[in-house]
């Protein structure tokens, strides 16, 4: 079982920038698949990025080239830098996990989520 609480989330102006941690317990992190995923109200949930177990990444056109996703091995937590921020970003912002082994996905994890809002 993967535990996961993320943090970071506010209120901030449009333009401005936020970092969104997720801390994991419960398994080997450096294992894990890590991602952000978010739902706005009345919307689903949606990709944000994703970081896989050797640091590659990936993301939402909707990010590109204002977020990134990073991870710290030795902390267990991965990271969503998020700049310029956009009222079109408000949402509630997830952090999942998988667990990665001889290239299969096992397992899908959440955490409870932590609120994003972009006043413009």
């Amino acid at each position: 079982q993967v535990q996961l609480v993320e943090s970071g989330g506010g209120l901030v102006q449009a333009g401005e920038s936020l970092r969104l941690s997720c801390a994991a317990s419960g398994s080997t992190f450096s294992t894990l698949l890590m991602g952000w995923y978010r739902q706005a109200p009345g919307k689903q949930r949606e990709f944000v990025a994703i970081i896989s177990t050797t640091g590659n990444t990936n993301y939402a056109d909707s990010g590109k080239g204002r977020f990134t996703i990073s991870r710290d091995n030795a902390e267990n937590t991965v990271y969503l830098q998020m700049n310029t921020l956009k009222s079109e970003d408000t949402a509630v912002y997830y952090c999942n996990a998988k667990k990665e082994r001889g290239g299969f996905l096992y397992g899908d994890y959440w955490g409870q989520g932590t609120q994003v809002t972009v006043s413009s």
